[in-house]
């Protein structure tokens, strides 16, 4: 059984072109990207260590290993970050034998007021599972129509993958899953994690589950929105981490004059003010 940092060592190997880092090619093979005997090399690790690695075997890796494969694989500083995170879940920090308690859903009284005081911006309080538990009027303004907030406890990851309008509603829908996908490994354990997708993925379906480990970093750029109305909106993303809550304050602001006067027309008539939070 592979475990998450092998399967990401091993994503990160097929998907390089040996021309790319100035070697080689060696003939006709059977499975694309780099080989492991030259990642090896390039880690100065013998092959069979690195097999143990990428097949699950070994567990354990030191600093010093995480940050050679990093090297050889020539990471960017987002996939170095999250080859140590994986190194430090994969080394039974985040293991547990028995199902665990879903991640907190109630937020604190002080980001409340931060919400209160962003109206009639558009924010959402969220956690790495996708559970939307505080809104603005303005978030609600925009997703109003979309069926994102139908549901008592909603949740955009089970949105994205069960809701067919959600690909109408995000014009950059496969972006959009990648990083719900991703985020679910940086969910407050590991555990939760399973624990969601156990449930989601045998309604989800192949697009939910062939995401699971290829372990992409996303870019997180703009966020573009087809609002039911016919509006088209380009929104830029802010990102406060509530590490202590396991959660995110996400602020959505206008990308250019058009967005933000169809904003303001979706926030007629008067309606600010309506904090939302679900506990």
């Amino acid at each position: 059984m592979g475990t998450p940092l092998g399967d990401f060592v091993r994503a990160k190997r097929d998907s390089i072109e040996p021309a790319s880092l100035g070697l080689p090619e060696r003939g006709r093979r059977r499975s694309p990207g780099l080989r492991r005997l030259d990642l090896a090399a390039r880690a100065g690790i013998s092959v069979e260590y690195l097999t143990r690695i990428e097949q699950g075997r070994d567990r354990n890796p030191s600093i010093a290993v995480v940050n050679a494969l990093a090297d050889a694989l020539s990471l960017d500083p987002a996939e170095r970050n999250h080859l140590r995170y994986l190194a430090k879940i994969t080394g039974g920090e985040c293991s547990a034998h028995s199902r665990p308690a879903p991640p907190r859903r109630e937020v604190r009284a002080t980001v409340l007021e931060t919400l209160r005081l962003l109206e009639p911006g558009i924010a959402v309080v969220t956690n790495r599972l996708g559970d939307l538990l505080a809104r603005t009027s303005g978030y609600e303004a925009v997703t109003r129509g979309t069926g994102l907030l139908d549901s008592d406890a909603p949740n955009l990851t089970r949105y994205l993958f069960t809701d067919p309008r959600a690909r109408a509603f995000f014009a950059d829908w496969d972006a959009v899953a990648d990083e719900q996908v991703f985020d679910l490994w940086l969910a407050p354990s590991v555990e939760n994690s399973e624990w969601f997708t156990s449930e989601l993925a045998p309604v989800a379906g192949p697009d939910f589950t062939r995401r699971l480990n290829r372990h992409t970093v996303p870019r997180r750029g703009e966020l573009r929105l087809n609002h039911p109305s016919g509006l088209e909106l380009r929104l830029r993303r802010e990102i406060l981490e509530l590490s202590e809550d396991g959660q995110q304050l996400v602020v959505l602001l206008p990308a250019d004059e058009a967005t933000a006067g169809a904003v303001a027309g979706l926030l007629r008539p008067p309606g600010g003010g309506r904090l939302r939070a679900i506990s």
